[in-house]
């Protein structure tokens, strides 16, 4: 593949799907690969795109209410963007689709997959959120708008250094979309807090092999509840990245991208 250029690792704006604006990113060739980013959003160099880039076409949509993506007035809820994302697929036409997502990506993967995956061969959930595994009074996941961010960065990564904490150098661009980035997240997945109480009892309804991956440090989402999320999957996987928090893509893309392409290339 030829080398990338620093221009051409910018995310495209705009793209109109569905009538929504969206800014995203594409790069590579081959069978399409469906990145979905998580609450933080998406940073355009991290390395772990290149590495997904270079052994498929690399998709990776910055989600409506994301970056610089519109947001309709009427999506407000994960179903909205699940269906959102099916419009996507039927768009574009993509077929034998590897669905790849991380933390709140992964939760929309999830909704996606439950209810068709017509054009979706495999499926990938890193970390993921959506579900109620414990009982009324037990918290299953961080209350990441009740903390500082200092110990969201200490909870969520092995390394908190992984984190960015200064936004003073950011641009305004930068800013804004950390901050839409947020509020987004809040929109969707505030109530009831980071899972929809329908989908746990619909994810026997995915067919396609599916693997859960779970950082070994994560400490906003426990392995626990990462293994009984695979166990509901009918026949998925489960397995652990060492040395990796919440985001392990960020925090070993190596291990990542080599833990995606095992399991795709079965």
């Amino acid at each position: 593949m030829a080398e990338m250029t620093d221009e051409s690792r910018q995310p495209a704006w705009p793209v109109e799907i569905a009538g929504i604006r969206l800014e995203l990113i594409e790069r590579g060739k081959g069978r399409p690969i469906l990145f979905l980013h998580p609450g933080i959003g998406l940073d355009p160099k991290a390395p772990v795109l290149d590495k997904l880039a270079a052994q498929g076409r690399l998709i990776a949509p910055y989600h409506p209410g994301f970056g610089r993506s519109d947001l309709p007035a009427t999506m407000t809820t994960i179903d909205d963007l699940a269906y959102y994302y099916l419009d996507f697929l039927d768009a574009w036409d993509l077929q034998d689709v590897l669905l790849l997502g991380v933390s709140f990506g992964a939760w929309i993967a999830a909704e996606i997959a439950i209810k068709s995956t017509a054009r979706i061969s495999r499926l990938v959930m890193a970390d993921a959120l959506g579900i109620k595994v414990g009982d009324r009074e037990t918290r299953d996941i961080v209350d990441v708008f009740a903390i500082t961010e200092k110990r969201f960065s200490e909870l969520a990564y092995a390394d908190a250094g992984h984190a960015r904490l200064d936004y003073r150098g950011a641009s305004d661009a930068e800013a804004k979309a950390a901050a839409r980035n947020r509020e987004a997240t809040a929109r969707f997945g505030w109530s009831p807090y980071m899972h929809d109480p329908k989908l746990k009892e619909r994810l026997h309804r995915i067919s396609v092999p599916t693997l859960v991956l779970w950082g070994e440090e994560d400490r906003i989402v426990s392995e626990d509840y990462g293994r009984a999320y695979a166990g509901l999957i009918p026949g998925a996987r489960f397995e652990t990245l060492a040395k990796a928090g919440h985001f392990p893509h960020i925090e070993q893309p190596d291990d990542f991208a080599k833990r995606v392409f095992a399991f795709a290339g079965q």
